[in-house]
């Protein structure tokens, strides 16, 4: 028989529970999934003993674990049917080890910045301590030996005696602390049960009715007379309610791909990231060598055209226990803009981010990661393009981030990066880039290929039906990262190509080819910079291909994409007007006889002109906006007799 002992934590726990906490503090509630996963560990480690035949197991016996919540006591329990642990076992494992564990872990990093652990430092079940001002554990060990009872504060003390417990494994109680009581709510438990321990490997229940999992074999009833309730068989129907486990001990992506269907692989999606949108494609990793890694990284249809650089969510796992969302030393940075789920039983649970930022394993990892994913793309575009140029405005914010963030990449996909043109086709980049110019020429001043694109259709509609009548194409550039991906193939192209937006080079694009003398048109130019309230807009006369527009703005392409660096920046924008050119269509018959129109009416269409061309270019001012209504209307009135 054992007697109760009373013993002094070596460690002084006035240091260390206050920087466990420090450490913790942040995602607190990962204690469950902690304390969870040393129940799965040693259920893990009995099943072992069993195969080897150094442990029986009862007949019929389902591995589990059972987490209570109760409320009233304000204790939360997580009990398991592992190996158990013996007294001597209790005192090395739980008083011992851990405690020098602690130790260690204060001497390393009580001075540490609070952002350098994944799976926090390995303290397991101490990090009960975080919420409970008081943990008892109750364990019977599959050995021949009594029950264990252990209890301690957290504090300097603890006390450890033999205890009643008929089954094997071991139970920890945990007494939530003052201010905790998020803790005792089912629905919350639930929840940090579903984030943490979506894919342990052995059932987990919540607040099981039945939890031993098994059920006594029904007794014949005894004949009773008509009408009267066979209250044994009432009992029985009771006992035989079926718990549901809260998590998925086989997930897919452990499967062999060749066996998963389509369906299933849509539902893992809707279940682990509740997105009822079906994604888009996906893409199956399965490997064990040189390094094991299993997953599925989901393409999800993005929810409007112009998206931000909106985060996915990329869950990583060490053998089926979840270790953190979007880990970018694992993870390729841009491919958290994806969804899935990576398990990689290779890194360590307990790990520093320093430790997988230098680790050779963990670099092959990612640049495999990277790798399966162009391959999939690239597969994609050869095998199916017309189902790639349909997925084309989902994946493009993804695709181009990618190559902007990882050359490796850029170089896998560059030839798979495809751009819409104004005839609604879709063509890959290499259709646009012109030959590489040479040293002399570029010595000459030789300007790379211009590849004219559009960056909001409806706002420059009217420079777009100049460009189709003159026979001239563009791409459609209106995505957010755009400006930024349109820089990075200038940058990787330098010689190639030039990307030009319409209303950027009207010169070069859009003027007839006939000879304009400057100083033929004084007049006109005069009567411009004279009327026009906008002071700092220069004036310039050209003869275009088409009559239809009297005027067009003009920014050169340099100095709109650092008005509009600026702007992203948070800096002012409006300089750019001061770089603007109002440029005079001489094909257009308004414009040809104005000089010789009444002067009262000639302010009236200069400001009329101008309104039309900025309107295609930007937004007016408010001023503006008011005065070109003002005239529009007299407009109407004049054309109605009104």
């Amino acid at each position: 028989m054992m007697e109760e002992k009373q013993g002094n934590i070596k460690i002084s726990s006035e240091n260390m529970m206050p920087i466990i906490k420090k450490w913790l503090y942040s995602d607190k509630d990962i204690f469950l999934r902690e304390i969870v996963a040393n129940g799965i560990d040693a259920i893990t480690k009995f099943k072992k003993l069993v195969d080897m035949g150094e442990a029986t197991a009862q007949p019929g016996e389902e591995y589990r674990i059972n987490v209570y919540v109760d409320e009233k006591a304000k204790t939360l329990t997580v009990e398991d049917n592992g190996l158990g642990m013996t007294a001597d076992e209790v005192e090395q494992y739980i008083t011992q080890i851990a405690f020098s564990g602690a130790e260690d872990f204060l001497q390393k990093y009580e001075n540490a910045s609070g952002d350098g652990i994944i799976g926090h430092f390995g303290l397991g079940f101490y990090s009960a301590y975080m919420v409970s001002s008081d943990v008892e554990i109750f364990t019977k060990s599959y050995k021949d030996e009594p029950a264990v009872h252990w209890e301690s504060d957290g504090n300097s003390t603890y006390t450890i005696s033999e205890t009643d417990k008929p089954d094997r494994g071991t139970k920890i109680v945990m007494h939530l602390a003052e201010g905790e009581e998020e803790f005792l709510k089912e629905y919350r438990i639930r929840e940090l049960l579903r984030k943490y321990c979506s894919f342990m490997p052995y059932n987990i229940y919540l607040n099981p009715k039945n939890p031993k999992g098994t059920v006594a074999e029904e007794e014949k009833p005894e004949e009773k007379p008509e009408g009267e309730k066979d209250e044994k068989k009432e009992e029985k129907k009771a006992e035989k309610v079926e718990d549901r486990p809260i998590n998925n001990t086989a997930p897919l992506y452990l499967k062999d791909p060749k066996e998963c269907t389509d369906e299933e692989y849509k539902d893992f999606y809707r279940d682990t990231f509740m997105d009822y949108n079906e994604p888009l494609f996906w893409i199956h990793l399965n490997m064990d060598y040189p390094f094991r890694l299993k997953g599925i990284l989901y393409f999800p249809k993005v929810k409007k055209q112009q998206v931000q650089l909106e985060k996915g969510q990329v869950k990583l796992y060490c053998n089926q226990v979840f270790i953190a969302d979007n880990i970018k030393e694992v993870i390729p940075e841009f491919l958290m803009l994806l969804n899935g789920v990576i398990d990689c039983p290779d890194i360590p649970l307990n790990v520093s981010r320093s430790f997988l930022q230098n680790d050779k394993q963990v670099q092959k990892i990612s640049k495999h990661i990277t790798k399966k994913v162009a391959d999939k793309l690239t597969a994609l575009f050869k095998n199916e393009r017309e189902r790639y140029n349909e997925c084309w405005k989902d994946i493009a914010t993804f695709i181009k981030f990618g190559c902007i963030k990882d050359d490796e990449f850029y170089d896998k996909v560059k030839d798979i990066v495809i751009f819409r043109n104004l005839a609604g086709e879709y063509k890959p980049l290499s259709d646009y880039l012109g030959e590489e110019i040479s040293d002399e020429d570029a010595g000459k001043g030789v300007q790379p290929k211009a590849v004219y694109y559009v960056s909001d259709e409806a706002q420059q509609a009217q420079y777009i039906a100049m460009f189709k009548e003159a026979g001239l194409d563009a791409i459609v550039c209106d995505a957010y990262i755009d400006p930024h991906f349109i820089s990075y193939i200038e940058y990787k192209n330098p010689r190639r190509c030039r990307f030009v937006r319409i209303d950027a080079d009207i010169d070069g694009a859009l003027k007839s080819g006939e000879e304009v003398k400057a100083d033929d048109h004084k007049d006109l130019i005069e009567l411009f910079k004279n009327n026009l309230d906008n002071k700092n807009i220069a004036v310039k006369v050209e003869k275009f291909k088409s009559d239809k527009l009297p005027a067009v703005v003009n920014v050169e392409e340099f100095m709109r994409r650092m008005s509009e660096m600026n702007s992203f920046y948070g800096m002012d924008e409006s300089d750019v007007m001061k770089n603007a050119t109002l440029v005079l269509n001489l094909s257009n018959p308004i414009v040809a006889g104005l000089t010789s129109q009444p002067e009262e009416k000639q302010k009236f269409v200069v400001n009329q002109i101008y309104y039309l061309a900025m309107l295609s270019y930007k937004k007016l001012t408010p001023d503006e906006l008011s005065d070109f209504v003002d005239k529009s209307t007299s407009l109407l009135r004049d054309y109605t007799k009104q």
